[in-house]
């Protein structure tokens, strides 16, 4: 019998998916959107730019709000919501609809992740929380696989509109699962006092050191990581002469099927190294990034499709095995009433950073190549690894 809180997580899982496949789907569909809404290469970064910036937007309210209100109604809510939106997507006949489309839907996913992560946090003691959040984070990557080779497969054989259709009513649908049978915990293992106003809340979360580098390496990982998943399935098609259907599943795959099992890996790894010492988890994470820069470098070499696949998924799986600690860390660093505004916070940061990263990319690709700035990731992967061991809880 499974017992509430994996029931919890198992639900939650299902719902990250969704939440990652419907804001990636599009990235499977940009020669489609081009030929049919004349975008160009700055437009086409436009969408994933957007959406970042109005979820970092959005996202300092969100966390406010979520640890003021039942954490298992603003999931509910926010599922409703996003899935409402990409249905709207799908009538967008412009390119300014389309753009306005991913503002509304950052707006939408925001409220997301800060309520769920605290949910989880606050199901889990600390001995099984790594691995709970892991089970979590591959619900995010898979969705990220199947969003992809959905919407491409979809969209060669009936258009792009299709995929979004879908994806929105299987989400009206699991909104409704967890309207009925998502249930709210206690917040913590004792009674805790109401979390302070915004502005006083904010300046404690910024006055503690640890949560500060660690905001800080999430944002330089996040720079990488949405241009691996804005740019991916284009670079495929590019470079090796894919189908959208097979380009959207491999610039997807080879990061996150990988990723899945690295964060299954390093949920369960970040435990046991919590309870040899205080640091374990931040020290995980400095040797795993350390570990997966190197692999990056291989976009410099003009290797084949399987060279650069492998060193992908060597990449995506080590720093999977390395974020799997990221959010273990930053609730044992934060009190239990501020879990959703700090994870709101480090959301905006991340976001802002992502499309940014997903912009400059699309701004070099002319003149560097997507092998060229895929490359240049390597770089940031190893400055975060010192921000990561820098994080250390200050009495080690």
């Amino acid at each position: 019998m499974i017992s509430l809180p994996w029931k919890t997580v198992l639900l939650l899982a299902c719902a990250a998916a969704l939440n990652y496949a419907d804001r990636t789907s599009l990235s499977a569909v940009f020669p489609l959107l081009q030929a049919e809404l004349k975008l160009s290469d700055l437009q086409l970064a436009g969408i994933g730019t957007l959406f970042l910036w109005s979820y970092a937007l959005g996202s300092p309210g969100a966390g406010f709000l979520t640890d003021r209100l039942p954490r298992n109604r603003v999931v509910a809510w926010s599922l409703l919501a996003w899935s409402l939106v990409t249905i709207v997507t799908g009538l967008a006949r412009t390119a300014n609809e389309l753009l306005a489309t991913r503002v509304a839907l950052g707006l939408a996913e925001c409220f997301y992740l800060p309520a769920a992560v605290a949910l989880i946090a606050d199901h889990h003691p600390s001995a099984s929380r790594g691995r709970a959040l892991a089970v979590h984070l591959c619900g995010l990557n898979a969705g990220l696989v199947g969003g992809g080779a959905l919407a491409g497969y979809l969209g060669e054989e009936y258009g792009w509109r299709i995929g979004l259709y879908f994806l929105g009513g299987v989400g009206i649908l699991l909104s409704g699962v967890c309207f009925l049978w998502l249930k709210e915990s206690p917040r913590g293992d004792s009674p805790k006092p109401a979390p302070a106003p915004i502005g006083p809340q904010l300046r404690g979360l910024l006055r503690q050191r640890g949560y500060v580098f660690l905001a800080l390496q999430g944002m330089l990982i996040s720079v990488g990581t949405w241009m691996f998943f804005n740019w991916m399935p284009l670079y495929f098609r590019e470079s090796f002469g894919l189908s959208l259907a097979l380009a959207g599943f491999s610039g997807t795959a080879v990061l996150q099927l990988s990723a899945v099992g690295g964060a299954l890996v390093g949920g369960t790894l970040s435990d046991r190294a919590a309870k040899r010492s205080a640091d374990g988890r931040f020290r995980m994470m400095t040797v795993c990034y350390l570990l997966c820069a190197p692999c990056l470098l291989v976009f410099l070499s003009g290797g084949g499709m399987a060279v650069i696949s492998t060193a992908v998924v060597l990449f995506s799986f080590l720093r999977a095995v390395a974020t799997a600690n990221e959010t273990p860390a930053m609730c044992e660093l934060i009190d239990t009433r501020d879990r959703s505004t700090a994870q709101s916070l480090m959301n905006m940061l991340n976001t802002i950073a992502g499309g940014t990263g997903v912009f400059i990319a699309g701004y070099l690709k002319a003149d560097w190549g997507l092998s060229g700035v895929f490359a240049g990731v390597a770089l940031l992967v190893v400055i975060a690894a010192g921000l990561a061991w820098r994080a250390r809880p200050s009495e080690v």
